[in-house]
């Protein structure tokens, strides 16, 4: 039935807990991922914020990789604007040399934060985020085989690390179709412009000088509470639910514990609801994960689903994961 599926992991630091406890967890889970089939597990940059521990994404990734064995691991993403790009190749360069064929590079265009703390990055003074196209070329550029460029990234020339575009809007389906990389959108929070990013990105694929598949590759993200029954699921759905609200408000929490009062009934995914879906998510029992994910691979049908749990419990996440792979299985 299934499609292969992977994680998102936003390294969530907890209330009452603190980041060193949320990257221990970060790892649990990915070796837990791994033992279950999980294609790949990637972690995401994010600044400034009191409930993420992953803002040096590929710290996190060497930490993941060194406990892991065969998954593959990466960024769900590196927000170019924030760095330049021979940084970010020798880091991913590095990265690809001590973890050989299991290092994946997705990248957005985002600062991946608040506009105080883009400034306290210092690039994105200069930087513009419409010049993302040009930047991922430059990036590309750093992982070609040295023949004589004046600047090299070290390591990095010559190695072959994946590229993923990211996106939530239909401009990183357009440079991805350009450029013939595979692209990610970010269903799982901004799904308003999914179905027209994907029919974009399938329609206007092309295998450029520096593609590096012959079709579309595409992954979308999914937010998943699956738990042995649909009321503990909607339960556990409440820390997420308290958070997102909290972020739309400018004032970013670690994740609470779940909460009756952030309580709300389980309704059952509908695909054909997609148009106007603000986000795509599934909260319940296997049996309706298993539904309502269904219908939305028989609907998008994507390469790959990429899914993210906010659950405060670190057992219950991890057999979130369980319920997720038994489904993906089926």
């Amino acid at each position: 039935m299934m499609v292969p599926v992977s994680v998102l992991d936003l390294s969530p630091i907890i209330q009452g807990s603190n980041a060193a406890a949320a990257l221990r967890n970060s790892l649990s889970l990915a070796q837990h991922a791994e033992r279950l089939g999980y294609t790949r597990f990637w972690v995401a940059e994010h600044h400034n914020m009191p409930g993420i521990a992953s803002a040096a994404t590929a710290v996190v990734i060497g930490h993941i990789a060194a406990g892991t064995t065969t998954i593959r691991v990466g960024a769900g993403g590196i927000m170019l604007p924030n760095h330049a790009p021979l940084i970010v190749a020798e880091q991913f360069g590095t990265l690809e040399s001590l973890f050989p064929g299991r290092i994946d590079l997705g990248l957005g265009r985002a600062p991946g934060t608040d506009q105080r703390t883009a400034h306290a990055l210092r690039r994105t003074l200069a930087s513009n985020p419409d010049a993302f196209p040009q930047d991922v070329l430059e990036l590309l550029s750093y992982f070609q085989p040295d023949d004589g460029q004046a600047v090299r990234a070290v390591p990095g020339g010559g190695l072959d690390v994946p590229i993923y575009i990211l996106g939530s809007s239909l401009f990183g389906a357009q440079v991805a179709a350009a450029l013939g990389l595979p692209f990610a959108f970010a269903s799982h929070f901004a799904a308003a412009q999914m179905i027209p990013a994907v029919e974009i990105y399938r329609s206007r694929f092309k295998v450029s000088p520096v593609a590096q598949i012959d079709k579309p590759y595409l992954m979308l993200g999914v937010n998943i509470v699956a738990a042995d029954t649909d009321e503990e699921a909607r339960f556990l759905a409440s820390s997420g639910r308290e958070a997102f609200t909290s972020l739309r408000a400018g004032t970013p929490i670690q994740l609470p514990p779940p909460s009756r009062e952030w309580e709300k009934e389980v309704v059952a995914f509908d695909a054909g609801a997609l148009d106007t879906a603000p986000s795509v998510s599934m909260v319940g029992s296997r049996a309706t994960v298993a539904a309502g994910l269904g219908a939305f691979v028989d609907r998008m049908q994507p390469d790959e689903v990429i899914v993210v749990s906010h659950i405060y419990d670190h057992a219950a996440r991890l057999r979130s994961a369980e319920i997720v792979a038994a489904v993906a299985a089926a």
